[in-house]
């Protein structure tokens, strides 16, 4: 079996991320709850939209994301027994295509570069599943399907779910 794992908000915390930086830029305290079925940029002031929009365009920001609780040791469980890829969106964001290889380095060394695809859409991947939090992205891909919940898709249907990386261990191992 092939799979297919997003990286943000699957792996790393890029919803959180932009949180913590809107919050220490603007004296803020958006929380996660309060953006439920929400992109961040959409839970905040007009005049500070663009600010969280740049986020990800700013160097150094998807290099310091946290891990999303317990993907790396279901990850290391599911790369023994499949054939596991990491496929990301990097090449929408100028930095983050070598920031999001060295983070996989620092937190997923078990997953080698050649199984490392950082691409821009992910319609073109043939596997067996694909698991990613964009509900596009599933749409179009030609397999199974997991969406694994992230604050923006609490509210998205028609997708087989996950919650967290336990669900998926109990799906898959």
């Amino acid at each position: 079996m092939t799979l297919f794992v997003d990286m943000d908000e699957v792996l790393a915390d890029t919803y959180q991320a932009h949180i913590d930086v809107y919050n220490s830029e603007f004296g803020a305290s958006l929380t996660r709850e309060e953006c439920f079925g929400k992109e961040v940029w959409q839970c905040v002031p007009e005049k500070y939209q663009q600010s969280i929009r740049r986020h990800a365009y700013t160097r150094g920001f998807f290099q310091e994301l946290s891990v999303i609780e317990n993907s790396r040791e279901v990850l290391e469980q599911l790369n023994e027994k499949y054939k596991v890829y990491i496929a990301s969106a990097a090449m929408q964001f100028p930095n983050s295509l070598e920031e999001k290889s060295n983070w996989l380095d620092i937190h997923f060394p078990f997953i080698p570069w050649q199984r490392r695809i950082l691409c821009g859409h992910k319609n073109i991947l043939k596997g067996t599943l694909l698991i990613d939090d964009r509900s596009y992205n599933l749409e179009r891909f030609d397999g199974k399907t997991i969406l694994f919940t992230s604050p923006h898709n609490v509210h998205t249907q028609g997708f087989e779910r996950a919650n967290s990386w336990l669900e998926i261990a109990d799906k898959l191992l």
